[in-house]
Protein backbone atom coordinates (compact mmCIF):
# COMPACT_ATOMS: atom_id res chain seq x y z
CA UNK A 1 0.00 0.00 0.00
CA UNK A 2 1.40 3.25 -1.28
CA UNK A 3 1.03 6.24 1.09
CA UNK A 4 -1.31 7.58 -1.32
CA UNK A 5 -4.00 5.25 -1.06
CA UNK A 6 -5.42 6.44 2.73
CA UNK A 7 -5.32 9.68 1.54
CA UNK A 8 -8.78 11.39 2.29
CA UNK A 9 -9.24 15.25 1.76
CA UNK A 10 -9.05 17.30 4.89
CA UNK A 11 -12.32 19.13 6.50
CA UNK A 12 -11.56 22.33 4.93
CA UNK A 13 -11.01 20.80 1.40
CA UNK A 14 -14.61 18.67 1.88
CA UNK A 15 -15.72 21.91 3.76
CA UNK A 16 -15.26 23.84 0.38
CA UNK A 17 -16.11 21.50 -1.86
CA UNK A 18 -19.70 21.11 -0.26
CA UNK A 19 -19.96 25.03 -0.46
CA UNK A 20 -19.27 25.02 -4.47
CA UNK A 21 -21.69 21.81 -4.77
CA UNK A 22 -24.16 24.16 -2.68
CA UNK A 23 -23.59 27.13 -5.11
CA UNK A 24 -23.73 25.08 -8.41
CA UNK A 25 -27.33 23.84 -7.01
CA UNK A 26 -28.54 27.60 -6.05
CA UNK A 27 -27.31 29.06 -9.35
CA UNK A 28 -29.33 26.16 -11.50
CA UNK A 29 -32.00 26.80 -9.11
CA UNK A 30 -32.13 30.60 -9.78
CA UNK A 31 -31.45 30.16 -13.24
CA UNK A 32 -34.39 27.39 -14.29
CA UNK A 33 -36.55 29.96 -11.69
CA UNK A 34 -35.60 32.69 -13.77
CA UNK A 35 -36.15 30.97 -17.40
CA UNK A 36 -39.69 29.52 -16.40
CA UNK A 37 -41.04 33.00 -14.76
CA UNK A 38 -39.67 34.82 -18.34
CA UNK A 39 -41.51 32.11 -20.87
CA UNK A 40 -44.29 31.77 -18.60
CA UNK A 41 -44.88 36.01 -18.99
CA UNK A 42 -44.04 35.74 -22.69
CA UNK A 43 -46.79 32.68 -23.05
CA UNK A 44 -49.13 34.78 -21.33
CA UNK A 45 -49.01 37.93 -23.22
CA UNK A 46 -48.97 35.86 -26.55
CA UNK A 47 -52.04 33.70 -25.92
CA UNK A 48 -54.11 36.82 -24.27
CA UNK A 49 -53.29 39.32 -27.03
CA UNK A 50 -56.42 39.76 -29.11
CA UNK A 51 -55.40 38.15 -32.45
CA UNK A 52 -53.89 34.91 -30.50
CA UNK A 53 -56.64 32.81 -31.95
CA UNK A 54 -56.57 33.86 -35.41
CA UNK A 55 -53.05 33.77 -35.04
CA UNK A 56 -52.87 29.92 -33.85
CA UNK A 57 -55.42 28.85 -36.51
CA UNK A 58 -53.30 30.04 -39.21
CA UNK A 59 -49.51 29.37 -37.83
CA UNK A 60 -50.63 26.35 -35.49
CA UNK A 61 -52.77 24.17 -36.96
CA UNK A 62 -52.04 20.74 -35.22
CA UNK A 63 -53.74 18.76 -38.22
CA UNK A 64 -52.57 20.70 -41.03
CA UNK A 65 -48.75 20.22 -39.30
CA UNK A 66 -49.42 16.54 -39.65
CA UNK A 67 -50.80 16.51 -43.47
CA UNK A 68 -47.37 18.26 -44.28
CA UNK A 69 -44.95 16.75 -42.18
CA UNK A 70 -44.09 13.84 -44.60
CA UNK A 71 -43.68 16.55 -47.62
CA UNK A 72 -41.92 18.97 -45.85
CA UNK A 73 -39.83 15.98 -44.40
CA UNK A 74 -38.49 15.30 -47.68
CA UNK A 75 -37.84 18.83 -49.05
CA UNK A 76 -35.98 19.15 -45.90
CA UNK A 77 -33.68 15.59 -47.16
CA UNK A 78 -32.89 17.33 -50.26
CA UNK A 79 -31.63 20.02 -47.82
CA UNK A 80 -29.36 17.72 -46.18
CA UNK A 81 -28.21 16.01 -49.13
CA UNK A 82 -27.07 19.40 -50.37
CA UNK A 83 -25.59 20.97 -47.57
CA UNK A 84 -23.18 17.41 -47.07
CA UNK A 85 -22.20 17.57 -51.17
CA UNK A 86 -21.40 21.24 -51.48
CA UNK A 87 -19.80 20.98 -47.77
CA UNK A 88 -17.49 18.32 -49.13
CA UNK A 89 -16.70 20.77 -52.36
CA UNK A 90 -16.24 23.86 -50.45
CA UNK A 91 -13.72 22.19 -48.14
CA UNK A 92 -11.71 21.23 -51.31
CA UNK A 93 -12.22 24.46 -52.79
CA UNK A 94 -11.24 26.85 -50.04
CA UNK A 95 -8.42 24.82 -49.06
CA UNK A 96 -7.19 25.14 -52.23
CA UNK A 97 -8.15 28.78 -52.16
CA UNK A 98 -6.16 29.37 -48.67
CA UNK A 99 -2.94 28.04 -50.03
CA UNK A 100 -2.78 30.10 -53.15
CA UNK A 101 -2.92 33.38 -51.34
CA UNK A 102 -0.45 32.31 -48.92
CA UNK A 103 1.76 31.40 -51.19
CA UNK A 104 4.27 34.26 -51.91
CA UNK A 105 6.79 33.21 -54.27
CA UNK A 106 7.19 35.33 -57.27
CA UNK A 107 6.23 32.64 -60.21
CA UNK A 108 3.04 32.28 -58.53
CA UNK A 109 1.62 35.51 -58.18
CA UNK A 110 -0.93 34.70 -60.90
CA UNK A 111 -2.47 31.78 -58.84
CA UNK A 112 -2.44 34.85 -55.86
CA UNK A 113 -4.75 36.69 -57.83
CA UNK A 114 -7.11 34.66 -59.40
CA UNK A 115 -7.69 33.48 -55.34
CA UNK A 116 -7.39 37.19 -54.32
CA UNK A 117 -10.18 38.01 -56.92
CA UNK A 118 -12.07 35.33 -56.63
CA UNK A 119 -12.87 35.93 -52.57
CA UNK A 120 -13.07 39.57 -53.33
CA UNK A 121 -15.72 38.67 -56.21
CA UNK A 122 -17.75 36.09 -54.06
CA UNK A 123 -17.51 37.77 -50.78
CA UNK A 124 -18.81 40.91 -52.39
CA UNK A 125 -22.19 39.54 -53.77
CA UNK A 126 -24.94 38.87 -51.96
CA UNK A 127 -25.49 34.47 -52.20
CA UNK A 128 -29.38 35.16 -52.83
CA UNK A 129 -28.04 37.29 -55.97
CA UNK A 130 -25.83 34.40 -57.24
CA UNK A 131 -28.05 32.06 -56.88
CA UNK A 132 -30.24 34.00 -59.09
CA UNK A 133 -27.74 34.81 -62.01
CA UNK A 134 -26.34 31.67 -62.13
CA UNK A 135 -29.49 29.86 -61.56
CA UNK A 136 -31.51 31.54 -64.26
CA UNK A 137 -28.75 32.82 -66.47
CA UNK A 138 -26.03 29.83 -66.64
CA UNK A 139 -28.76 27.53 -68.00
CA UNK A 140 -28.98 29.75 -71.13
CA UNK A 141 -25.43 29.09 -72.44
CA UNK A 142 -26.52 25.41 -73.20
CA UNK A 143 -22.80 24.40 -72.26
CA UNK A 144 -22.44 20.95 -73.09
CA UNK A 145 -21.93 18.18 -70.49
CA UNK A 146 -23.13 21.03 -68.01
CA UNK A 147 -26.55 19.73 -66.21
CA UNK A 148 -29.16 22.72 -66.98
CA UNK A 149 -31.06 21.76 -63.56
CA UNK A 150 -31.44 24.44 -60.95
CA UNK A 151 -30.64 22.41 -58.32
CA UNK A 152 -26.95 22.20 -60.35
CA UNK A 153 -27.17 25.59 -60.47
CA UNK A 154 -28.11 26.84 -56.95
CA UNK A 155 -25.99 24.55 -55.24
CA UNK A 156 -23.04 25.75 -57.17
CA UNK A 157 -24.07 29.19 -56.46
CA UNK A 158 -24.06 27.93 -52.77
CA UNK A 159 -20.24 26.66 -53.17
CA UNK A 160 -18.82 29.60 -54.87
CA UNK A 161 -19.83 32.30 -51.90
CA UNK A 162 -19.18 30.07 -49.10
CA UNK A 163 -15.93 29.08 -50.57
CA UNK A 164 -14.67 32.78 -50.62
CA UNK A 165 -15.47 32.65 -46.88
CA UNK A 166 -13.96 29.27 -45.56
CA UNK A 167 -10.89 30.21 -47.40
CA UNK A 168 -10.63 33.70 -46.00
CA UNK A 169 -11.17 31.53 -42.45
CA UNK A 170 -8.32 28.69 -43.13
CA UNK A 171 -5.99 31.39 -44.57
CA UNK A 172 -6.41 32.84 -41.08
CA UNK A 173 -5.51 29.57 -39.47
CA UNK A 174 -2.40 29.13 -42.27
CA UNK A 175 -1.01 32.63 -41.36
CA UNK A 176 -2.12 32.03 -37.37
CA UNK A 177 1.02 28.83 -37.42
CA UNK A 178 4.22 30.54 -35.93
CA UNK A 179 7.02 30.64 -38.90
CA UNK A 180 9.43 28.52 -36.85
CA UNK A 181 7.21 25.46 -37.39
CA UNK A 182 8.04 25.97 -41.37
CA UNK A 183 11.61 26.66 -40.57
CA UNK A 184 11.76 23.57 -38.25
CA UNK A 185 10.17 21.53 -40.94
CA UNK A 186 11.81 22.82 -43.41
CA UNK A 187 15.12 22.05 -41.55
CA UNK A 188 14.32 18.51 -41.51
CA UNK A 189 14.15 17.59 -45.27
CA UNK A 190 10.51 18.32 -45.62
CA UNK A 191 9.42 19.68 -48.60
CA UNK A 192 7.22 22.68 -49.20
CA UNK A 193 4.00 20.58 -49.83
CA UNK A 194 4.96 18.00 -47.31
CA UNK A 195 5.49 21.08 -44.75
CA UNK A 196 1.98 22.39 -45.61
CA UNK A 197 0.40 18.58 -45.58
CA UNK A 198 2.20 17.46 -42.43
CA UNK A 199 2.64 20.27 -40.47
CA UNK A 200 1.32 23.25 -41.57
CA UNK A 201 -2.74 22.18 -42.22
CA UNK A 202 -3.44 20.35 -39.69
CA UNK A 203 -2.59 22.78 -36.89
CA UNK A 204 -4.45 25.66 -38.84
CA UNK A 205 -7.84 23.47 -39.46
CA UNK A 206 -7.44 22.42 -35.49
CA UNK A 207 -6.89 26.30 -34.73
CA UNK A 208 -10.36 27.10 -36.67
CA UNK A 209 -12.40 24.52 -36.23
CA UNK A 210 -14.90 26.24 -34.32
CA UNK A 211 -15.23 29.08 -36.95
CA UNK A 212 -15.81 26.38 -39.59
CA UNK A 213 -18.54 24.70 -37.65
CA UNK A 214 -20.11 28.16 -37.80
CA UNK A 215 -19.93 28.15 -41.20
CA UNK A 216 -21.41 24.44 -41.47
CA UNK A 217 -24.16 25.68 -39.50
CA UNK A 218 -24.84 28.26 -41.66
CA UNK A 219 -24.60 26.29 -44.77
CA UNK A 220 -27.07 24.19 -43.67
CA UNK A 221 -29.75 27.15 -43.11
CA UNK A 222 -28.86 28.64 -46.63
CA UNK A 223 -29.37 25.91 -48.32
CA UNK A 224 -32.88 26.48 -48.13
CA UNK A 225 -32.63 29.29 -50.66
CA UNK A 226 -32.41 27.14 -53.77
CA UNK A 227 -35.81 26.97 -53.26
CA UNK A 228 -36.02 30.65 -55.09
CA UNK A 229 -35.45 28.98 -58.42
CA UNK A 230 -38.06 26.38 -57.81
CA UNK A 231 -36.16 23.40 -55.85
CA UNK A 232 -38.59 21.43 -53.99
CA UNK A 233 -36.73 21.76 -50.69
CA UNK A 234 -38.35 22.03 -47.06
CA UNK A 235 -39.05 25.50 -47.72
CA UNK A 236 -40.58 25.16 -50.83
CA UNK A 237 -42.66 22.03 -50.26
CA UNK A 238 -43.65 24.23 -47.27
CA UNK A 239 -45.02 26.79 -49.59
CA UNK A 240 -46.70 24.39 -51.42
CA UNK A 241 -48.16 23.02 -48.90
CA UNK A 242 -49.47 26.40 -48.27
CA UNK A 243 -50.88 27.48 -51.39
CA UNK A 244 -53.45 24.82 -50.86
CA UNK A 245 -55.66 26.54 -48.53
CA UNK A 246 -53.57 29.86 -46.96
CA UNK A 247 -52.49 28.28 -43.78
CA UNK A 248 -48.92 28.89 -42.83
CA UNK A 249 -48.40 25.83 -40.50
CA UNK A 250 -46.24 24.20 -42.67
CA UNK A 251 -43.76 27.20 -42.80
CA UNK A 252 -43.71 26.61 -38.71
CA UNK A 253 -42.98 22.61 -39.53
CA UNK A 254 -40.25 23.62 -41.88
CA UNK A 255 -38.55 25.77 -39.45
CA UNK A 256 -39.34 23.64 -36.48
CA UNK A 257 -37.22 20.37 -38.66
CA UNK A 258 -34.41 23.04 -39.57
CA UNK A 259 -34.08 24.24 -35.67
CA UNK A 260 -33.65 20.00 -34.73
CA UNK A 261 -30.67 19.92 -37.46
CA UNK A 262 -29.30 23.14 -36.24
CA UNK A 263 -29.77 23.53 -32.18
CA UNK A 264 -27.42 20.33 -31.74
CA UNK A 265 -24.64 21.59 -34.40
CA UNK A 266 -24.53 24.52 -32.66
CA UNK A 267 -24.29 23.13 -29.19
CA UNK A 268 -21.29 20.69 -30.81
CA UNK A 269 -19.67 23.99 -32.18
CA UNK A 270 -20.11 25.33 -28.70
CA UNK A 271 -18.27 22.70 -27.04
CA UNK A 272 -15.63 22.51 -29.32
CA UNK A 273 -15.18 25.97 -29.08
CA UNK A 274 -14.34 25.54 -25.20
CA UNK A 275 -12.30 22.64 -25.64
CA UNK A 276 -10.20 25.01 -28.29
CA UNK A 277 -10.33 27.23 -25.22
CA UNK A 278 -7.88 24.87 -23.34
CA UNK A 279 -5.86 23.30 -26.13
CA UNK A 280 -5.55 26.02 -28.57
CA UNK A 281 -2.70 27.76 -28.80
CA UNK A 282 -0.28 24.59 -29.33
CA UNK A 283 -1.30 23.66 -26.09
CA UNK A 284 0.24 25.67 -23.48
CA UNK A 285 -2.85 26.74 -21.68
Amino acid sequence: MTPTDDWQPSALERERAAYRRSRTIRSGIVAGTSTTVLLVAVSLLVVTSPGWPRVKETFFDWDKALDSFPAVLQGLWLNIRIMLVCGVIIAILSMLLAVMRTIRTPVAFPLRLFATAFVDLFRGLPLLLVIFLLGLGAPALRLSGVPNSALFWGSTAIVLCYAAYVAEVLRAGIESVHPSQRAAARSLGLSYYQTLRRVVIPQAVRRVMPALMNDLVSLQKDSGLIAVLGVIDAIQAARIETARDFNFTPYVVAGFLFICLTIPMARFTDWLARRQGFQGAGGNL
